[in-house]
């Protein structure tokens, strides 16, 4: 696309400012009453007339010294600065975060108060358009700027957040393979909603239905100002389609559910698991806000009746409620909605079912799931005990992002972001798996759509990481270790068996730590790096052997040498000693004593003397490294604790002897 140029820049000769005004003023005027309305397309391309320039946004780019020009020169400033805001804050509801950048990026020198938050948003579209560093340096900078006494700030710090979350995932991408449906299941509009029932697939649809010749005209009007605008019905209608064979094949042929009721939009079915009934989301146009409710149908899994409103345990007037759930075991409704008593605009909620078909009263699920943003689009797997959702709310990619938490409905674990690519820098919504394990299902996504979500397909892969664990003295399998595997998002844990195997999948390939223990043996830890792993689909480790130890048994640091009447170590004696630092590396809470011993040459004062040195100095080798001082004490033994005779009955000299006696040894004090 070429850049958007301007075509007429603010015609300043004395006899057209009178004409350009009252052309700026109407068009400003119509854009509004749009804006009013919700239609943010019709307004920005009204705003775009009110400004004079192309309809083109895509890939516009703001000529050199237009906004100097207008302060300058514009007999207007307030209408031009007015349409530059309303212009980009429209395309940035359309979800138009490319065109919008450029219009916030005037808009956030505005100095009426009014505009302060153009900086915020001119951050917000830099993230969505996945320039993070950017848009890091511009929520500081609105920080810096903004001093208002509201939420914005806070917004902004969790933005920044995100936007360093994003910098990390897409360095280190789970691993994801993904694929958008290309055939009549993304056609026009909004496609969103998957939901795969034994051989059917179901899904939303905001596409074009027929509405008459020509299409109804719409008169909108501004009560105030009188004005009015007339436009042709929408066309664009959502409604639930239902999809025969298979979803990913390119001739998948797709056709409604139900008919077309005038007023009525429908999204969002779920369904009972005895197969009886269907849920779903309707709404009618009432003012300037849509009412949603969540409705029943009765059927037989071919016709269905009429959709029917639940009561108050769901549905409560003048509020939202929208995207149910049913769980498989047919215990629980999950919806969205923001009724009273929730943390913020859209929270989740469940209703218990009961056996007659009778609900109780809606259950806020709490703060730890819910935020002051808004929750949506549910999935619990009854199974497994884990529930995805999407939320707005937290640390993420940008928009909503999938998050996942264990529990049963009266406690949850803190939800975990399921990073990138699951998650992209826009909205990311209702998941549908194909397999009880969910490693393969659906999504909703927009990640690569200028302004709506469209339908992919998503698989998990996974790095196979396995090996066994042995006694290092026997070299046989240590059965009732417990192995750990952790990485920068999640800790897996299993116990191995007789043959010491333990084996896990991970759905990742970013730097991880494998740590081996069991009673009375030292912990074994083991790290690799992000690129020993992406060389890799399975990782082995033949042997991870742990040492066994009693506390305050001396365990002989072999080859621990000195130079003659020295207490310095060599590099050999380094190398050995590495190695008890990985010991105290890989158990950080261990306690040792680190102890010297001499054979009997020379008088009891000057080898005490040396061994108290040489273990002094195995202890500042350690603290050189980074173990802390007060995990480790250093005493010498001189020739006081012989574990050999330093010379034979006959009283010659036991060379032997007394290479043994000349020793270092560690005993573990505390573990």
């Amino acid at each position: 696309m070429k850049p958007l140029r301007i075509l007429l820049l603010l015609c300043l000769f004395s006899s057209g400012i009178k004409a350009q005004s009252s052309y700026v003023s109407s068009n400003k005027k119509i854009a509004d009453l749009y804006f009013k309305n919700k239609d943010y397309y019709a307004a920005a391309e009204y705003y775009k007339r009110a400004l004079q320039i192309s309809s083109d946004t895509v890939g516009f780019v703001v000529p050199y010294a237009f906004e100097n020009k207008m302060q300058s020169e514009s007999p207007k400033l307030a209408d031009y600065e007015y349409c530059v805001f309303q212009l980009a804050s429209s395309l940035r509801f359309y979800k138009d975060y490319r065109a919008a950048e450029a219009w916030y990026a005037l808009a956030k020198n505005f100095t009426e108060p009014g505009y302060a938050l153009s900086g915020f948003y001119y951050a917000e579209c830099l993230r969505s358009n996945q320039k993070f560093q950017e848009a890091i340096a511009a929520f500081q900078d609105f920080m810096n700027k903004y001093k208002t006494a509201d939420s914005s700030r806070d917004k902004a710090k969790i933005e920044i957040a995100s936007c360093n979350f994003a910098l990390y995932e897409m360095r280190y991408p789970r691993l994801y393979r993904f694929s958008k449906l290309f055939n009549q299941i993304n056609d026009k509009g909004s496609n969103y909603t998957p939901l795969q029932l034994n051989n059917n697939f179901y899904f939303t649809s905001s596409r074009p239905v027929a509405i008459g010749k020509g299409g109804k005209d719409e008169v909108l009007e501004d009560k105030q100002t009188k004005l009015k605008a007339v436009k042709k019905e929408s066309p664009y209608i959502n409604a639930i389609y239902e999809a025969s064979g298979n979803p990913q094949d390119a001739g998948t042929v797709v056709k409604r559910i139900g008919a077309v009721e005038t007023g009525k939009e429908f999204a969002a079915p779920a369904f009972h698991p005895n197969g009886r009934l269907m849920y779903l989301t309707s709404w009618t146009a009432k003012g300037n806000r849509k009412i949603l409710t969540v409705n029943i149908s009765e059927g037989n899994g071919a016709t269905w009746s009429a959709p029917k409103e639940l009561g108050a345990e769901v549905n409560i007037n003048g509020f939202n409620a929208m995207q149910p759930f049913v769980t498989k075991d047919g215990r629980y409704l999950i919806f969205s909605s923001d009724r009273p008593g929730g943390l913020g605009k859209y929270d989740l909620w469940y209703c218990t079912l009961r056996a007659d078909g009778s609900m109780s009263q809606a259950i806020n699920m709490g703060n730890t799931i819910n935020t002051k943003e808004d929750e949506q689009a549910p999935y619990y797997n009854y199974k497994t005990r884990k529930l995805l959702y999407s939320s707005a709310g937290k640390v993420g990619i940008g928009g909503l992002d999938f998050y996942e938490s264990e529990g049963d409905f009266a406690d949850w674990t803190e939800p975990r972001n399921l990073g990138y690519p699951f998650n992209s820098s826009k909205d990311d919504a209702y998941f549908t798996p194909l397999n009880d394990a969910d490693t393969e299902g659906y999504i909703s996504s927009d990640r690569e759509s200028v302004c709506c979500l469209e339908i992919f397909h998503v698989k998990k892969e996974f790095l196979t990481v396995q090996g066994t664990v042995l006694d290092c003295q026997t070299d046989k399998p240590l059965n009732g270790a417990v192995v750990t595997l952790s990485d920068s998002s999640q800790e897996l844990r299993m116990t191995v068996g007789m043959d010491g195997k333990y084996t896990f999948r991970i759905n990742s390939n970013r730097a991880l730590k494998i740590t081996a223990e069991k009673h009375d043996y030292l912990k074994k830890m083991l790290s690799y790096n992000y690129d020993e792993l992406a060389k890799a689909d399975t990782l082995v480790n033949a042997k991870l052997c742990l040492k066994p130890f009693t506390i305050g048994k001396p365990v002989v640091l072999k080859d621990i040498l000195y130079d003659f009447n020295s207490a310095e170590l060599n590099p050999g004696s380094e190398r050995i000693l590495d190695q008890l630092y990985a010991l105290l590396t890989d158990n950080p809470t261990m306690e040792i004593e680190l102890s010297a011993h001499t054979d009997n040459v020379g008088t009891k004062n000057y080898n005490q003397g040396l061994s108290d040195k040489r273990a002094r100095s195995c202890v500042d080798y350690l603290i050189s490294k980074g173990i802390p001082a007060e995990r480790m004490k250093s005493k010498g033994y001189g020739f006081s604790k012989p574990v050999a005779p330093n010379k034979f009955p006959n009283g010659k000299d036991n060379f032997l002897g007394r290479q043994q006696n000349r020793r270092t040894e560690f005993k573990v004090t505390k573990i």
